[in-house]
């Protein structure tokens, strides 16, 4: 198994709100790696962690940039030592891409170009990179108004994704990212719910048919010369929320065409640091469709684990370290679950008749891994299983 010989430089991890963060903090810390934490909730799971050194609170969300950045710099100034820096959500990235300058005083990360940050984020600047470098994507829309829905109607065929081209902000106004529409009546009344008619925010996008198994992932990491030395390929299994949501159980395997795309792809942009992107198989031309690209740590990263214990985040600590990354083989079939996320969908997918309780049983053969469950950390689970039923008290109150 990997182990990593020098573990002096600290690591802080910038927002530890969910299953993510966990991992993130487990992984690093069960290295012998101190890490420390910067979160706003007390009960996120991550900053509860047996692994968390330290923790430090602060509203990332509700601060401006410039107060986060001095935040992070006595933050830095207090460990003493000048420490790794791992953001886990796509504000967090750009934040430390526009303030690189300063932040580098005390902290080491990937150095990206703020530009190129912002293009991945966004869903309209990365379809139009995608285009640009002959990467297959779905085919989107972008109205500006209610006119151009009209407009678009005769161009559009259903069903279409109807999703936010900054799915935090749609999520924020409300409280979904994304709906499957399938009628020109509900696409109106859809856009008319969901848009800000003051600060456009939807697309249209084709819907590619097809079960969640058609959606591919690849898990890398790419160093100063955006050389991939690190990089698996897997797919979902099963989503929450259903069908297009984010990965509740999901398996590794290989796929050469998704592993070289997107290495050759991450080259020509000249990409450094962590990268998690997603793409759906479509079946009706046999080409692999870029969804969306994270220009970070992903919510599955502890899916793709390699033989020897590598994975994203201990393949960058190595590397901008100054240690060596080493060759680290794929686990085929290696399967990893989000239990309370996988409970909920999988009634749904029972109810839709997608999933018999004989197959659901069968699902978990091969899962090596729980996004909250462990021996050696028991209280993040505690607090998940707590949280489940306080949601299903409330999913039956709301009937």
């Amino acid at each position: 198994m990997i182990t990593i010989p020098d573990t002096d430089t600290p690591v802080v991890v910038l927002k530890l709100y969910h299953h993510l963060a966990l991992g993130l903090v487990r992984s690093l810390g069960r290295m012998g790696i101190p890490v420390y934490g910067i979160e706003h909730h007390r009960r996120s799971p991550g900053i509860n962690s047996r692994y968390c050194r330290e923790k430090f609170f602060w509203n990332i969300d509700g601060s401006s940039p410039e107060a986060t950045t001095e935040f992070l710099l006595r933050v830095g100034r207090k460990i003493g030592r000048r420490s790794l820096l791992i953001h886990t959500a796509d504000e967090s990235a750009q934040l430390v891409a526009d303030y690189a300058g300063v932040l580098k005083e005390r902290y080491i990360f990937p150095l990206k170009t703020p530009e190129l940050v912002r293009a991945l984020v966004s869903k309209k600047e990365m379809f139009f990179l995608a285009k640009k470098h002959g990467i297959p994507t779905a085919e989107t829309l972008f109205p500006n108004c209610r006119d151009d829905v009209f407009r678009f109607l005769d161009t559009v065929t259903f069903p279409v994704m109807l999703k936010g081209i900054d799915g935090r902000l749609l999520e924020e106004r409300t409280g979904r990212k994304m709906a499957i529409v399938r009628t020109r009546e509900e696409l109106i009344a859809m856009y008319d719910q969901m848009e800000d008619a003051e600060h456009p925010n939807l697309m249209l996008q084709e819907y590619i048919p097809g079960g969640d198994d058609t959606v591919w992932m690849f898990n890398g990491y790419f160093n100063g010369d955006s050389d991939c030395l690190f990089g698996i390929t897997g797919k979902k299994i099963r989503q929450a929320p259903v069908y297009m949501g984010y990965t509740s159980l999901g398996i590794c395997l290989h796929n050469e065409t998704v592993d070289t795309m997107t290495r050759d792809f991450m080259k020509r942009l000249g990409y450094r640091g962590i990268l998690d992107i997603g793409y759906r198989y479509d079946a009706r031309d046999g080409r692999y469709k870029v969804l969306d690209i994270n220009p970070r740590i992903g919510a599955t990263f502890r899916l793709f684990v390699g033989d020897d214990g590598m994975d994203v985040a201990r393949a960058e600590y190595l590397d901008l370290t100054g240690q060596k990354v080493p060759a680290s083989n794929m686990r085929q079939g290696r399967k990893w679950v989000v239990f309370d996320r996988d409970v909920i969908s999988s009634v749904r997918y029972y109810r839709d008749g997608k999933l018999s309780i004989g197959e659901w049983i069968r699902s978990f053969r091969g899962v090596e891994e729980t996004a909250y469950y462990a021996s050696d950390d028991p209280i993040p689970f505690f607090l998940m299983i707590w949280g489940l039923v306080l949601k299903i008290f409330r999913m039956n109150g709301s009937r």
